[in-house]
């Protein structure tokens, strides 16, 4: 019988348990897919802790994956099974064998997109595309600050980064993460161990700062962030991997700088079948050129999901990590 990772209880990665799980039939407008590999994202340890709470318990966990078309539902029409997919957002329960979800949370993957690649940068890569893309439009020549840019998404960022002429400058938490993100494309690190993040940047910059910061750090990062910003410049904010930023006052905006802030998630940029498909279809383009290359840096079994959450947790990753069911 099919096995899938859930949790009855929220906690740390020992609430995690593989159960058997007689596949369920797609009901209309669902596709179910046979996973291949599933992608681990710091959301699914939001979930597992209860910082972000699942619809019911006991629940599935996951929301990425690629794999093989297994059933379609009636309606569906841009899917038939044997088809190559790749999915990012859609109902928890990526972590198995197989995977109900809605037809439109799910895209054709490309004959020259390998599913490792695809579970491994699903998530990361269209979360690059909406920051760089969309939430700001950079510009060549411009020069932003991403905070660990050695992770998941920030090794993405770093090459999308450089393909589109953007000087990035990285926050790291060593001298081997500073290699790894110098390697794909980062124009300067910055070690916050060892380095005050702040005064690099006004270094790096000639005193100009930036006018974009990307944050996926949360409490730990917050104030620095705001300091490296120009006036009028904007804070994206979309991690909490220290912990939430609570108690602050918007005031706060108008004493840095008449900032800007804005919290997006992937949901709210891929908000239809339409607009995931050219989110998707940019990534994949970039894949395919080879202008962004995946590390898959760690595989797991799927019955070592906590094992790997419990690395990811503790920033002993670099890359991506997939889940091989």
């Amino acid at each position: 019988m099919p096995k899938r990772i859930q949790f009855s209880q929220t906690g740390g990665p020992e609430v995690l348990e593989v159960v058997d799980a007689a596949p369920d039939e797609p009901k209309e407008g669902e596709v179910r897919v046979k996973n291949h590999a599933v992608g681990l994202n710091f959301i699914d340890i939001y979930f597992r802790t209860g910082l972000y709470p699942a619809p019911s318990l006991p629940s599935g966990l996951g929301t990425e994956g690629a794999g093989v078309v297994d059933a379609v539902g009636q309606g569906v029409s841009h899917l038939k099974e044997g088809d190559r997919v790749a999915y990012a957002l859609g109902p928890l329960g990526a972590y198995a064998e197989l995977h109900v979800l809605p037809a439109e949370k799910v895209v054709k993957l490309p004959e020259g997109v390998a599913f490792e690649t695809a579970a491994g940068c699903m998530l990361k890569g269209l979360t690059v595309q909406y920051l760089l893309r969309q939430t700001y439009r950079l510009q060549k020549g411009e020069t932003i600050l991403f905070h660990a840019a050695a992770g998941g998404v920030g090794s993405i960022a770093c090459q999308w980064a450089k393909a589109m002429g953007v000087k990035l400058i990285g926050t790291v938490g060593s001298k081997e993460k500073a290699e790894l993100a110098k390697k794909n494309g980062a124009w300067a690190t910055i070690d916050y161990t060892q380095e005050n993040v702040v005064e690099r940047v006004r270094e790096l910059t000639q005193g100009d700062m930036v006018p974009v910061v990307y944050d996926s750090v949360g409490k730990d990062t917050w104030e620095t962030s705001l300091d490296c910003l120009q006036k009028r410049g904007l804070m994206v904010s979309f991690g909490n991997a220290s912990g939430s930023v609570e108690g602050v006052s918007i005031n706060i905006l108008n004493q840095k700088g008449s900032l800007y802030l804005t919290r997006p998630s992937l949901a709210g940029y891929a908000d239809s079948h339409q607009r995931l498909e050219q989110m998707s279809g940019e990534l994949f383009e970039m894949l395919e050129s080879g202008k962004l290359k995946i590390d898959i840096a760690q595989r797991y079994p799927l019955d070592k999901a906590g094992e790997a959450q419990a690395a990811l947790a503790e920033r002993k990753t670099t890359g991506s990590t997939v889940l091989l069911p």
